[in-house]
């Protein structure tokens, strides 16, 4: 009795354990904030969004895939190609429409960030970039982010997205045109230097003749000067320039003045 009891116990244990496994492998979990999408291998993807929490599903037929619905961020750098090189980063905040999940995973498949993002990315940039100069990319940047945030937002949702955030995170010119603004600013320079240097040799062309002018005025009241006042100009210009030469000497430390007739050797013995 004992022996068959335990036998039944174990065939009890044995058909509770495959149960069991067979119950488990039918479950699937969703967590939270994500979306389950189920292919069937005689239907293919069921237009089915399947929510939180935990499903079955019929194992080896049936396929749960899981797709984060939170929105995530991406860098995607892109080179333009117009006329001027531009290196631009976009950060974009992105999630897919939890709804579109299906045609999603149909057409672009499970990793589709990376089929779509920087396809649309760089076609967006090349479009909005072509209708700024170099310098309304630098000052006018909150247009240019809202140009592309409009058009990629509209792009986006094309393919099922969602872009929650788009900034411009990284935005320099390439070489060859970052050499060619250079040597721009510096012909500028030298032609403000040699506009400058010709308005200064203008200035001096007419200060010379205005000096000239001067001097000519100055030499004829000379003129008429000596024809009145005769030698005695002659003599008060003499006499003005000895006081300035006099006053000068008097400041200077390293000139003495000395008695008329005194030695220039003070205070040593003369040789008899």
């Amino acid at each position: 009795m004992a022996a068959q009891l335990f036998n039944r116990i174990g065939q009890l244990g044995l058909g509770v354990a495959v149960v069991g496994g067979v119950v488990n492998s039918a479950l699937y979990n969703v967590d939270g904030g994500h979306r389950a999408v189920i292919f069937d291998r005689f239907a293919g993807v069921k237009n089915l969004v399947v929510g939180e929490g935990t499903h079955f599903f019929i194992p080896w037929v049936q396929k749960p895939i899981i797709f984060d619905i939170r929105s995530r961020p991406r860098n995607v750098p892109t080179v333009t190609g117009n006329l001027q090189n531009v290196n631009i980063t976009l950060r974009i905040l992105f999630r897919p429409v939890p709804d579109q999940l299906p045609k999603i995973y149909t057409i672009l498949g499970i990793d589709y960030e990376e089929r779509v993002l920087p396809s649309i990315t760089s076609e967006v940039l090349k479009a909005v970039v072509a209708q700024f100069d170099a310098g309304e990319l630098i000052t006018q940047r909150e247009i240019v982010s809202q140009k592309v945030s409009e058009s990629l937002t509209e792009r986006a949702s094309q393919f099922g997205l969602i872009l929650d955030d788009i900034s411009i995170t990284h935005l320099t010119f390439g070489k060859e045109f970052t050499q060619a603004v250079e040597l721009k600013q510096v012909a500028q320079q030298e032609a403000e230097k040699a506009r400058f240097l010709v308005e200064k040799a203008e200035q001096q062309k007419k200060a010379a003749v205005i000096a000239a002018e001067g001097d000519a005025q100055a030499a004829i009241l000379l003129a008429k000067s000596f024809g009145s006042a005769g030698e005695g100009l002659v003599e008060l210009r003499r006499i003005e320039a000895a006081e300035d030469i006099a006053y000068q000497l008097a400041k200077s430390r390293n000139v003495t003045y000395l008695p008329q007739g005194q030695n220039v050797l003070l205070n040593l013995p003369t040789q008899n």
